[in-house]
């Protein structure tokens, strides 16, 4: 697992870093990721916020579009920023749909024989990509981790963050997502990617993948969520999204709005011209628990 550095680049007195290495989670493919390190980066470990990006994205869309750096490197945080799916690996017809198979890899382990050997983001992300940042000796502090992310991202973000929780490895600390796909067993791009990358499909999904699932099963555990989604978000309005399933499922086990926050941005759509509005936003509320 050992890392091949591609490209650096000088951003706000930080370091946005492009690796690639062979990736055992995806079965041996190579996997890029980027990260930033700000300028204290040099004078000892500083804390990790991981961003998950959506469907078609890379691990560049993100770095370069999302606003995040900036107010990271005033915050004194690392971003990272993985890929969204295993990149080649040559199964028929992942590459014949944008929201399915290469570019969306929606962050599960897949058991679909198929797709089990390469489609592993969950382990890839939670497992394989911190261990490799550790081996390697970068100034990461892995005690102090939250996760944010857009779209499947968010997905992604909420389940993993609320797995971590539920298994009582408490990973991260916070968690925030813009428009993510907040209950996919009830929406089409999750039901479609299940249904292909899980042998059990939807009702397999339902114990793991499924943030609004997951969260109505939480009981007392104490959670620190944030979540911003557009009224004029085209996904919004299809029903990809559901961000009101999550927060009744929320509000229903008795989260307050301390705890799980979800705010409509009035005319705001799906876009990184949202997002870059509220990164700031986002990297503030993971700074305050990143460095209690």
């Amino acid at each position: 697992m050992s890392l091949e550095k591609v490209s650096s680049n000088k951003a706000f007195d930080g370091e946005l870093i492009k690796y690639k290495f062979k990736s055992a989670a995806l079965g041996g493919l190579f996997a890029n990721f980027n990260l930033f390190l700000p300028a204290n980066a040099s004078k000892g470990k500083v804390p990790l916020l991981t961003y998950l990006s959506g469907l078609t994205c890379t691990e560049d869309n993100a770095a370069q579009k999302g606003n995040f750096l900036g107010p990271a490197a005033k915050e004194g945080i690392a971003i990272l920023f993985p890929d969204t799916s295993p990149r080649g690996a040559g199964i028929e017809g992942e590459d014949d749909d944008w929201d399915f198979g290469t570019g969306a890899g929606f962050y599960v382990n897949a058991t679909n024989p198929k797709f089990a050997k390469h489609y592993n983001m969950l382990n890839h992300v939670t497992i394989e990509l911190p261990q490799t940042i550790e081996a390697a000796g970068l100034p990461i502090d892995l005690t102090r981790q939250s996760i944010f992310g857009h779209s499947m991202g968010g997905h992604g973000a909420l389940t993993l963050y609320l797995q971590s929780l539920r298994s009582g490895l408490k990973v991260y600390r916070s968690c925030s997502a813009f428009a993510p796909i907040s209950n996919p067993i009830n929406c089409p791009w999750g039901q479609k990617a299940f249904s292909g990358y899980l042998q059990g499909g939807v009702e397999e999904a339902k114990d793991q993948y499924d943030a609004t699932e997951l969260i109505s099963k939480m009981g007392k555990e104490p959670v620190h969520i944030l979540i911003d989604y557009g009224t004029a978000d085209n996904f919004y309005k299809q029903g990809q999204l559901l961000p009101e399933n999550f927060l009744q499922a929320a509000r229903g086990v008795g989260y307050d709005e301390v705890q799980v926050r979800v705010r409509s941005q009035d005319g705001y759509d799906h876009s990184y011209y949202f997002m870059s509005t509220f990164g700031a936003d986002h990297v503030h509320f993971h700074a305050n628990f990143l460095k209690a």
